[in-house]
């Protein structure tokens, strides 16, 4: 089988299941494990580079009230490839490239390649995907085995943090404008033994306000903004701290938002351990310190706005 990959989680998920061989082609982001490097690129960004948060929010917004593609799919590199399955989403657009691009693409091509569309919403549904693609691959097995896995783990979290106060938790997965979590990410503070502020489970991230953040009385704020690793968090968050964002007192996490809350694959369990770790910090759970990290508290007062 020849598997072209459009989603990073998914990506992910088929070298975890043992096909990792048979993908022939990813996207730009698709950078775990380090080997997915190693295929040919099939899809890029259409945005420029360089571009601050604010000037990226700004050009998704003008994009997608346009109409206008957030992706360049290689039609080229898709003939070259001769794929016998394409994996990909129709759940956001500025995720990755549409399953209707996907579509008319192979059209054009002539190519009878089966599409495989993942659109998980909450965790089970992540979980749940894990088995569909096992089950398109031919690794059921492989997958049984990875989902049992993780859920014994989501399992070890909750025992752990059993009968603790949920700890009010706002998630940004986005800071320039800041936006609320939404689809798994809330589902996931609740799991780790949060209360979710804001954002609803299943349902898009949602633009929001500092007013808003603040009224919502968080007792703990995690920077997770999707598309950016550990690094590229922190200096997003400490942006976030140097404009006096955030409820005084309040601590502030970074967290790598692409290896562990952004996308829709097993590392997501990685990231329910990482939330627990920071909300019950004495609930036994170890923090990967390679996941996250503390910003300190300048101790002023909060800017509005």
């Amino acid at each position: 089988m020849r598997i072209v990959s459009l989603l990073p989680s998914a990506t992910e998920m088929l070298f975890a299941l043992g096909a990792g061989d048979d993908v022939v082609g990813v996207t730009f982001e698709c950078d775990y494990p380090p080997e997915a490097r190693t295929r040919r690129v099939v899809s890029t960004s259409a945005l420029p580079e360089g571009l601050t948060a604010r000037e990226i929010d700004a050009a998704v917004t003008e994009r997608v009230a346009a109409g206008e593609d957030l992706y360049h799919l290689d039609e080229g590199a898709l003939r070259g490839l001769d794929p016998d399955l394409v994996v990909t989403q129709d759940l956001c657009a500025v995720c990755a490239v549409d399953v209707s691009i996907v579509d008319d693409a192979l059209a054009y091509l002539g190519c009878d390649a089966r599409v495989l569309t993942l659109d998980p919403l909450d965790l089970g549904q992540v979980l749940a995907s894990v088995t569909e693609l096992g089950r398109a691959v031919g690794r059921e097995d492989a997958a049984q085995s990875i989902v049992a896995g993780l859920r014994s783990r989501l399992d070890a979290v909750e025992a752990a943090v059993a009968g603790r106060r949920p700890v009010p938790t706002m998630v940004l997965e986005w800071t320039d404008p800041p936006f609320a979590p939404g689809h798994w990410v809330p589902e996931m503070v609740t799991v780790a033994g949060g209360t979710p502020v804001l954002g609803q489970v299943g349902e898009r991230s949602e633009r929001t306000s500092w007013d808003a953040v603040a009224a919502a009385a968080p007792e703990v704020v995690v920077c997770a903004p999707c598309g950016y690793d550990l690094a590229g968090s922190m200096r997003l968050a400490e942006a976030v701290v140097a404009e006096r964002r955030t409820p005084r007192g309040v601590p502030v996490w970074a967290v790598d938002a692409n290896a562990s809350f952004a996308r829709p694959g097993p590392r997501l369990v990685d990231g329910v351990e990482v939330m627990a770790a920071l909300v019950h910090p004495d609930a036994g759970i170890p923090l990967d310190t390679r996941l996250a990290r503390r910003l300190p508290d300048p101790g002023w007062a909060r800017r509005t706005g």
